[in-house]
């Protein structure tokens, strides 16, 4: 929760403030935030409220103030990541005049809890990242990746602080797959903290249509939506280990499919039901959560189903599902930003107007392209002509098909 401090005050937000009114100075802005572990096994969430105040002295000179302070009430509570006092503050002293200026922190500390040296340390390293950052402004630094587009930071933190506390554990104990389990359950659980907000904002006056995962995977992300009460289902082209793990409700809504999109079905066996055509009910959201082959076909599919869709490309994959690299958009554009960049223009081509947000996951593999609104109506773009613009799909249906019978790989 962000929010100006006004008189007669009143927050929204489910944690209240702790608010603290220091003489000489204006209370002007209040934020209280979820702090999240690392590794929530090893320690606890931390609610924090941050005031920012303001002090405008007669001589011109601009003093700004901002408390961070913990909400714990002994020094025991505090987790081992945040220091063990009732607050922090950092003060900036500005002389307008001379543009020069000074920075100091401040602890108040808990009766009986003197200055130590561990807390030296982390008041002197806060300082050095301050004046890092600092530095980095004055010089024109101009952030290279730009998070929270679409929605605010604390929103999607609360709620992946929430799922996190709920699912983390239990998920990373069950874990049967080969793969790291903090990568995966953290990951996926911060997807879906964006996703219920995203369709929170999307969905606010209308009914929640349901969810298709295609290319699911472990289905651990349709898991967690399923067991966050959202109505949806996933498919791969191979049963994983893990889904027999989760809840009968998930296992019920987990298929192992192969996708062959309607406009490429052309040979006897795709009416197989192993076999799924690519058309959904109208408005169902789509997610394409490294889907590999599937990432470009997924604007397409949003088309033929009228449905808006999130996808996170990961690796580099044509329309027949051959791995390719995709064209840079400029020539010093790495692998990774020429994918993102050609799946997007493939969406826009197909009508989206495209939102793109950095998600904070643990990935390299972490941007997000949405498509809720259209710039162009569904029926003005001739999707199959699009397909084969960008190279055809002659391939695709041949080795769907094969998947079908032997089962060695999957999407």
């Amino acid at each position: 929760m962000e929010a100006p401090f006004v008189e007669n005050f009143q927050h929204s937000a489910n944690i209240s403030p702790r608010l603290t009114h220091i003489k000489g100075f204006d209370l002007k802005t209040v934020v209280v935030r979820t702090m999240i572990p690392r590794n929530i096994v090893v320690d606890k969430p931390l609610d924090q409220t941050c005031l920012f105040h303001e002090q405008v002295l007669a001589s011109g000179e601009i003093r700004s103030l901002v408390t961070y302070l913990p909400h714990i009430s002994d020094p025991t509570e505090s987790p081992f990541y945040h220091p063990a006092v009732r607050g922090i503050g950092f003060l900036l002293r500005y002389n307008p005049d001379s543009k020069e200026g000074e920075v100091s922190i401040h602890y108040s500390f808990f009766d009986g809890e003197p200055r130590c040296v561990k807390l030296e340390r982390t008041a002197q390293h806060l300082l050095a990242v301050l004046h890092k950052h600092g530095q980095g402004s004055a010089a024109g630094y101009v952030k290279r990746v730009n998070h929270d587009v679409i929605l605010p930071q604390a929103t999607v933190q609360n709620t992946y602080a929430r799922l996190k506390k709920k699912y983390a554990r239990t998920l990373i104990d069950g874990w049967v797959e080969t793969t790291d389990p903090g990568k995966h359950v953290f990951e996926d659980l911060n997807i879906a903290a964006f996703l219920i907000e995203l369709w929170a904002d999307t969905y606010k006056d209308m009914p929640f249509p349901g969810f298709v995962d295609i290319g699911c995977g472990n289905g651990l992300l349709v898991h967690i939506l399923l067991e966050e009460g959202y109505k949806g289902w996933g498919f791969d082209a191979r049963r994983r280990k893990s889904w027999a793990t989760y809840s009968q409700r998930s296992q019920d809504n987990l298929h192992e499919q192969v996708l062959i999109p309607s406009i490429l079905q052309t040979q006897t066996g795709s009416s197989d039901a192993s076999i799924h055509n690519g058309i959904f009910p109208k408005g169902t959201f789509i997610i394409s959560n490294h889907a590999d082959e599937l990432t470009p076909w997924t604007p397409i599919l949003g088309n033929l189903s009228e449905s808006p869709f999130m996808m996170i490309p990961c690796c580099s994959h044509c329309f027949t599902g051959a791995r390719f690299r995709a064209p840079p958009p400029t020539p010093t554009s790495s692998a990774y930003a020429s994918l993102v960049a050609w799946v997007a223009n493939i969406a826009k081509e197909c009508g989206w107007v495209i939102e793109t947000e950095m998600l904070r996951i643990p990935s390299t593999r972490n941007t997000a392209l949405i498509g809720r609104n259209r710039k162009t109506p569904f029926d003005s773009v001739d999707v199959e002509e699009l397909v084969a613009k960008y190279g055809g799909a002659a391939e695709w249906e041949v080795n769907a098909l094969k998947l079908v019978k032997g089962k060695t790989r999957g999407h």
